[in-house]
C-alpha cells in the first residue's frame, strides 16, 4: 500500500494537505501525534490543545513521541490509513532521548516497508534556510536532511508543500 511524504516548511499547509489525502482513504483515520508536552510552555500547550480540539471526531489518535515504528506495525494494517505528523518533533524528541537518528530512521522505513495500509507522514523541509549558528543547529538540520532523504526513498508518493500548494516530486499526480 501506499506511502506518501509531505514535505514543506513552517505553516506551509503540509499538515492539511496531509489530513486532505488521509480522508480521501479513510473516514476515520489515525492521527499519531508526535509532539510533547513541555512543562512550563504555554505557548506550546496552546498549540497542542489547539491541534487536538481542531482534530475533532473523525480522528482516531494516538500521540507517541518515538515508538511511531511499533505504532505503525501495530495498526497499519491492511485498508488502515495512518497519518504521522510530524518526523521533525520524532527526530528532535530521539534526539533529546540520545537514540541514534539513523538508527531509528532505518528502522522506521523497514516497518513502512512492511505495512499494509495507507501511510502519510509529515516532515519539514529545513535545509533551505539560514546556515544555523550553532553547531546543535547544523547537526539537526543535517539529521532532519538524511532523515528525509531516507523516508523519501521507501515512500511510493512524495510532495513539497509551499503556500499551500502541493508540488509532486515523485510518484503520480493526483
Amino acid at each position: 500500500m501506499p506511502v506518501t511524504l509531505i514535505l514543506g516548511g513552517a505553516r506551509s499547509g503540509k499538515s492539511r494537505r496531509a489530513e486532505t489525502i488521509a480522508f480521501t482513504h479513510s473516514d476515520h483515520p489515525l492521527y499519531i501525534a508526535t509532539a510533547p508536552l513541555i512543562e512550563g510552555d504555554d505557548e506550546w500547550s496552546a498549540r497542542i490543545h489547539h491541534h487536538r480540539q481542531q482534530r475533532g471526531e473523525r480522528w482516531r489518535v494516538i500521540e507517541e513521541e518515538i515508538a511511531i515504528a511499533a505504532v505503525l506495525e501495530q495498526q497499519a494494517g491492511y485498508g488502515s490509513t495512518v497519518l504521522v505528523d510530524c518526523l521533525t518533533l520524532w527526530l528532535a524528541n530521539l534526539l533529546q532521548a540520545e537514540m541514534d537518528p539513523e538508527a531509528e530512521a532505518m528502522r522506521l522505513c523497514h516497518t513502512l516497508s512492511q505495512c499494509e495500509g495507507n501511510i502519510i507522514l509529515v516532515s519539514n523541509e529545513v535545509g533551505m534556510g539560514l546556515v544555523p549558528e550553532s553547531s546543535l543547529g547544523r547537526a539537526f538540520r543535517d539529521a532532519q536532511g538524511r532523515l528525509n532523504q531516507t523516508v523519501a526513498m521507501v515512500a511510493q508518493r512524495v510532495e513539497f508543500v509551499a503556500a499551500g500548494l502541493p508540488i509532486c516530486l515523485k510518484g503520480e499526480k493526483e
